[in-house]
């Protein structure tokens, strides 16, 4: 169980979980033991624990954003 009084964020912390887990699943190496726990769960572990921590996004510059062409 996700003790949500030590959370700043919940939305935050289910993005980085899931950013994570999506990470373990392509072979990252877990930083906490996993023993018989699913991939969320240990991600979950690795965020609370501060194993792991969301970056703060950062927006490309103008000149770099993709902009969407109309359909014909």
């Amino acid at each position: 169980m996700i003790d949500r009084s030590k959370l700043p964020n919940t939305f935050a912390f289910v993005v980085a979980a899931g950013a994570r887990a999506r990470q373990l699943l392509a072979g990252s190496t877990p930083r906490v033991d996993v023993g018989d726990h699913k991939t969320t769960t240990v991600a979950a572990r690795e965020v609370m624990v501060g194993a792991v921590e969301a970056l703060p996004y950062v927006a490309p510059p103008p000149d770099e954003q993709i902009v969407p062409t109309p359909a014909e």
